[in-house]
This record gives C-alpha cells, sequence and structure tokens, in this order.
C-alpha cells in the first residue's frame, strides 16, 4: 500500500459499548494528526449483537479515553450490517467469538474486507484477544486501552511502513 491510499476500518465487539468503541476512540485520536489523516478515509465501530443500539459508550470506556487525552468521541451504537463488508477495507474483532460471527456474515455477503483480529497486531507471536471488561474492574478499561495503543500503533506501521509518525 502507499501513502495515498485511503484505507477505512470498522472495530466490532459484542454490544459497541466497551471495546469496539474504545479502539475506535483510540485509532481516530492516532489518525486525526499528520501523518496519518490524510490517508484514512473512515473510522466506526460496531457489535455484532443488538443489545445497545443507539447507546453511548459505557461511561468507563468514555472516562478511560478522557484521562488519556481523547476527549471529543462521540458514538451511538449500531449492529454490524452486510454493507459494511463493502464499505470497509479491514473489518477487526475484538475476540475471536465475534471473529467468528464476522466471518460467517463475510462468507454470506461478501465484500473487500479484510476481517480479521485486530489482536493479530499485538506485536507478539500470538495473537491477542481483548477481553470485554462491562462485568468487571475499572483496570480492564485500562488494559483494553492500552491494548488498542498497541495494536494501532503497529497496525499504522506494517500498513504504511514508509511513514514516520
Amino acid at each position: 500500500m502507499t501513502t495515498t491510499d485511503q484505507i477505512s476500518v470498522l472495530f466490532v465487539c459484542l454490544g459497541n459499548i466497551c471495546r469496539s468503541t474504545m479502539a475506535e476512540g483510540v485509532f481516530r485520536s492516532l489518525v486525526s494528526k499528520p501523518p496519518y489523516q490524510a490517508m484514512i478515509a473512515k473510522v466506526d465501530s460496531c457489535g455484532t449483537g443488538a443489545y445497545h443500539i443507539g447507546s453511548s459508550p459505557d461511561s468507563r470506556t468514555m472516562s478511560t479515553l478522557r484521562e488519556n487525552g481523547v476527549g471529543d468521541y462521540v458514538h451511538a451504537a449500531r449492529k454490524i450490517r452486510k454493507e459494511d463488508f463493502g464499505e470497509f477495507d479491514y473489518v477487526f474483532a475484538m475476540d475471536r467469538d465475534n471473529l467468528r460471527d464476522l466471518q460467517r456474515i463475510h462468507e454470506r455477503s461478501g465484500g473487500k474486507a479484510k476481517v480479521m483480529l485486530f489482536g493479530e497486531y499485538a506485536g507478539k507471536k500470538k495473537a491477542e484477544e481483548v477481553d470485554d471488561p462491562y462485568y468487571g474492574a475499572r483496570d480492564g478499561f485500562d488494559i483494553a486501552y492500552e491494548q488498542c495503543m498497541r495494536f494501532s500503533h503497529n497496525f499504522l506501521k506494517e500498513v504504511f511502513p514508509d511513514v514516520k509518525p
């Protein structure tokens, strides 16, 4: 991929209020500044389930983002649509269960999207899952934030290897 190619990225978890919104907020923050701002066409997030359609991100997601300098993120939860696989270049699942669901939908709907685990960009030999922090303690959101930052940086380095942040 050249630095003139624009890409679009979709982050997906189960309900679209914790992990995928964390990833979207982190990624948007990183790519809103040079050198990436002209290279990213679209960034969004959604869920494989319809549990929280229309809801804002979890308050713990928002406070974690704010504590890390991401204060302008706004989102209303939505469910994955078959059209997403044609609109986005990358569809990143936060865990293997959601990855399997996405792969099934992608097989039926087609589309250009590369569907994969976001944790493939963990920077380690083994891919990581972003555990759902919803029912856990506050530190689960901090862990998810760290993973989203690391995965985003690694993804950007791989997709745009000639770009120096």
